[in-house]
């Protein structure tokens, strides 16, 4: 008799464990290690924010979203991650 074993995949989201701004690009580290980058132009919110309010990102949501008080903005980390931007170069 032989027997099946089917492995079912598990997708987990990525979570940021650090994010910061710099010449207004937005930085996010990743807790399988990876580092990505975005311009901050690419939201609507983000683009007319000025360096001082760029700089003031949080993680929030155990590292699943990004969060801008003082803009009221807040953006998904999978969501960045999949390249869903609100605005087009």
């Amino acid at each position: 008799m032989s027997s099946l074993v089917i492995e079912k995949e598990i997708s987990v989201e990525p979570t940021a464990i650090r994010a910061w701004a710099e010449n207004r690009t937005i930085y996010v580290e990743l807790t399988d290690g990876r580092i990505i980058g975005f311009p901050a132009d690419r939201f609507k919110i983000l683009k007319n924010a000025t360096d001082r309010q760029l700089k003031e990102v949080a993680l929030r949501l155990d590292g699943y979203a990004l969060r801008w008080e003082s803009l009221d903005e807040d953006i998904t980390v999978p969501g960045v991650v999949a390249g869903n931007f609100q605005l087009s170069y």
